[in-house]
């Protein structure tokens, strides 16, 4: 991700075309935010929802809209051990940047989350867990054999961190 903004922002200056952040734009945002009205639309007794968070644009959204209306609702961030930027920003209560990122869930290897997304994940979010890579593989052959369905591994992440994450029994 790092590369491609750095050349993003080279064209803006080049050409004077405007860049729309993709994961720490207010409005970007709220747009993700329709992703929590689905879940809650479609699964209205839900109790935890886990996020895969990259920039933290996806989960702020989600955030943002199912505490709105649902603040019972446990969300939890869940990010690859080598691009972990959420969990250690929040470890640390600053945005910190990662020296390196992991690129086998390339779709959330960033080295720096959003400032609007750290704000927001501050207070919105309950918790966060970090997958290894077997982890994300795991998850990745058990929706295959689930669903027939070949995800990518940001995109079974969510899964991963479920399978990894101790819900309180009962």
């Amino acid at each position: 991700y790092s590369e491609a903004a750095e050349y993003a922002l080279q064209l803006v200056k080049d050409t004077g075309k405007t860049f729309i952040h993709p994961f720490d734009d207010p409005l970007v945002i709220a747009g993700q935010g329709t992703v929590g009205r689905e879940i809650l639309d479609q699964l209205p007794d839900v109790s935890h929802i886990f996020v895969p968070v990259g920039g933290g644009g996806l989960l702020t959204g989600i955030a943002q809209y199912v505490k709105a209306l649902r603040p019972d609702v446990q969300l939890i961030a869940v990010e690859p051990i080598d691009s972990a930027a959420m969990t250690k920003s929040m470890a640390k209560g600053e945005r910190i940047i990662l020296k390196h990122v992991g690129i086998f869930a390339d779709g959330v290897a960033v080295k720096q989350v959003g400032e609007h997304a750290f704000a927001a994940a501050q207070t919105l979010v309950d918790d966060f867990v970090t997958v290894s890579t077997d982890q994300i593989c795991a998850a990745i052959k058990d929706t295959f054999e689930v669903t027939r369905s070949i995800v990518e591994p940001s995109g079974a992440l969510a899964l991963a961190g479920l399978k990894a994450y101790e819900l309180p029994q009962d």
